[in-house]
């Protein structure tokens, strides 16, 4: 796939909507979100999952989203439904999809088959624009193979890290899902801190995954800063009130953009006058800060600030 090349997308905020609820999906494309997937996995059961692929194709189609980044959550590739899903939904939706989120891979070759099914579907159909892919890393196995998941294709986007599933896979209690366990500390610290690394290495973006007592915004917020403050660029949302947190942790503060435009304006001055570095505020700035700042004035870019 040397011909795709990964498009800059906002997910301050990946808002879940189940893909058998008409009335949730057109309050979603109304709600002007960063990004929202439309899920035909866990939030839809066994007996109404191909029922639910016609019910988000016909949302895809006829919703106006706006600047929304437009999503399908498929269900895994052990399941008799995943081929399914990717068929109905990218022949129905078209170029009205933007973005396939794969559940529950083991290893770099769950992705290549949604992969490939994907470039066969693009050409067959003679769509104008690639559709990116992202998965979840909800299962140990995953985890432990993050790294060469990251690097298997270049049509790959984004991971997200699935603690709820991955609470059951490595045996960890629920109470710590929520953040009211016992354990002295960020339990997902490892977790977060390995599924980025992998992430930033191969230039795709982490996103942290769910909460869910969305009754409690002051947990949720923490469990976003925790996530920002290693570097992830967004989090899940399960419930709207979840939503404006989120993009907020996620966004710089405009002062801290103006304040690394500055400086980056200053720098580039005293390289033009073959100066390494400069003094502001009584700090040196070299090309590390500059660096450093260039993350804040990217995110400033993408969001509009």
């Amino acid at each position: 796939m040397k011909y795709y090349t990964r498009p800059k997308r906002l997910r301050r905020c990946q808002m879940s909507v189940p893909g058998s609820s008409e009335k949730m999906m057109r309050k979603a494309a109304g709600m002007d979100l960063d990004y929202v997937f439309l899920d035909l996995e866990d939030a839809v059961a066994p007996n109404r999952k191909k029922e639910a692929r016609g019910m988000v194709v016909e949302a895809l189609n006829t919703l106006d989203f706006g600047r929304t980044i437009r999503c399908v959550r498929i269900n895994d590739t052990g399941t008799p439904y995943c081929y399914g899903d990717i068929i109905e939904v990218v022949t129905g939706a078209r170029e009205n999809v933007d973005v396939i989120m794969l559940t529950k891979p083991f290893t770099p070759a769950d992705l290549l088959f949604v992969d490939k099914l994907l470039s066969q579907l693009e050409a067959d159909l003679g769509l104008t624009k690639k559709i990116g892919l992202e998965c979840l890393i909800e299962e140990v196995e995953a985890m432990v193979a993050v790294n060469e998941i990251a690097a298997c294709t270049p049509r790959l986007e984004a991971l997200i890290f699935g603690i709820g599933d991955y609470s059951a896979s490595q045996g960890v209690p629920f109470a710590e899902i929520e953040g009211k366990g016992d354990y002295p500390a960020d339990i997902w610290h490892y977790q977060r801190h390995r599924l980025i690394m992998a992430c930033r290495a191969n230039g795709i973006d982490a996103v942290d995954g769910p909460f869910p007592d969305f009754s409690d915004a002051d947990q949720f917020r923490i469990e976003c800063q925790r996530a920002q403050m290693l570097g992830a660029v967004g989090k899940w949302a399960i419930h709207p009130s979840q939503v404006a947190i989120a993009q907020e942790v996620f966004s710089p503060a405009q002062d801290d953009v103006d304040r690394a435009r500055e400086i980056k304006a200053l720098y580039d001055e005293a390289l033009e006058k073959g100066l390494g570095a400069v003094t502001y505020e009584g700090k040196m700035i070299d090309i590390a800060v500059v660096r450093l700042l260039q993350n804040t004035l990217d995110r400033a870019d993408l969001i509009g600030m």
